[in-house]
């Protein structure tokens, strides 16, 4: 019975900080690998980088595509421009014209 009382004792000084490791182990994990963790932070920051990048190619193709639409305006009508556009839609040229077809601007 005495061993039982020792285990007793020993334990109520053992069991208070064995809940307290475990919890900030617990914590300590989640903080890492949780929903709105460390790990989740670093993936969301270099999702944010993505967009970024995507976002300045995406805004230089609208400026050049806005650049050519603003040629074909009826106020400042580029007569190049509309013969290239012409010619393209109507898939015509003239007879000494070198075609050279461009597989990326074709898209």
């Amino acid at each position: 019975m005495s061993f039982l009382k020792e285990l007793r004792l020993r334990a109520r000084h053992v069991v208070g900080p064995v809940i307290g490791i475990s919890a900030v182990t617990y914590f300590g994990y989640h903080v890492v690998h949780g929903d709105r963790g460390l790990m989740a932070w670093w993936q969301l920051s270099q999702r944010i980088e993505i967009a970024h990048v995507s976002l300045q190619e995406i805004t230089y193709q609208r400026t050049a595509l806005e650049r050519r639409v603003r040629l074909l305006h009826p106020d400042s009508l580029d007569l190049d421009m509309l013969e290239e556009r012409a010619r393209i839609m109507l898939n015509y040229g003239h007879i000494n014209d070198i075609v050279a077809l461009d597989e990326k601007r074709r898209k």
